[in-house]
């Protein structure tokens, strides 16, 4: 994924101190969905709650049809629920824990809605304040020139070739939202993923990958622009 995939040109500069600082090293995030988890874990406990069918359902509305969630392959504390708010942010900010696989959307009268997410492997991950500046149905995704030189097959989805077309196998799913600090487009996205046994598991190339019914419901939820914190943690350390 690139700032091409972003109709307005916006300068790395920002982001490459900041991914230097927070990742040790220059390593650019590329949301691939490679995983290296197994594609059949086993949860807590399975699903049992028709509601959660319900709200896991197949999605043959969408433009490119969307299966149901198999339930029994998902930790059901990753399902998507309204919760208190363990942020004390302010209403309309989304704040990603990375401690804990959840991302928060906070809602007035002291609420949250909850979602489980997949994050970015150590040496990809990104922390601290932004803002979603603009977002997308079904986008096209386009990885950088850093993830092609490690992975040459990804050679046919370059800026040059026009990026990967929307559908179920695009890295993006079958939303995205886009984080941007000072102006400064990261590089980083809330996404979806199809790959839904991956959430609660450090297994994408640097962004937050939600289940596409739930990035689906977070898209029709958030405006832009809207705050968005990154951290270890629901509060920040004093």
């Amino acid at each position: 994924m690139t700032f091409r995939d972003v109709p307005t040109p916006f300068s790395r500069r920002q982001f490459l101190s900041v991914g230097a600082a927070a990742a040790g090293g220059l390593i650019l995030p590329g949301c691939s969905t490679t995983s290296n988890q197994s594609t059949d874990p086993e949860p807590d406990k399975p699903a049992t709650d028709p509601s959660y069918a319900s709200m896991y359902r197949a999605m043959p509305e969408e433009d490119f049809p969307i299966p149901a969630v198999d339930l029994t392959k998902v930790d059901r504390r990753f399902y998507r629920q309204l919760v208190d708010d363990p942020t004390g942010e302010r209403p309309g900010t989304v704040v990603v824990d990375t401690r804990s696989y959840y991302l928060y959307l906070v809602r007035p009268g002291g609420k949250a809605m909850r979602y489980g997410v997949g994050l970015g492997r150590q040496g990809f991950t990104w922390s601290g304040e932004g803002v979603i500046q603009w977002k997308q149905r079904w986008p096209k995704w386009t990885p950088p020139a850093e993830m092609i030189a490690r992975q040459p097959e990804l050679e046919k989805w370059s800026a040059d070739n026009g990026g990967q077309p929307p559908g179920l196998d695009n890295p993006l799913g079958a939303r995205a939202l886009y984080i941007f600090q000072n102006g400064e487009d990261t590089l980083y996205r809330l996404h979806g993923t199809p790959e839904y046994w991956t959430i609660g598991n450090a297994v994408s190339s640097g962004c937050v990958r939600l289940m596409n019914q739930d990035i689906i419901d977070l898209y029709d939820r958030v405006a832009t622009p809207t705050p968005i914190i990154v951290r270890g943690g629901t509060r920040a350390i004093a």
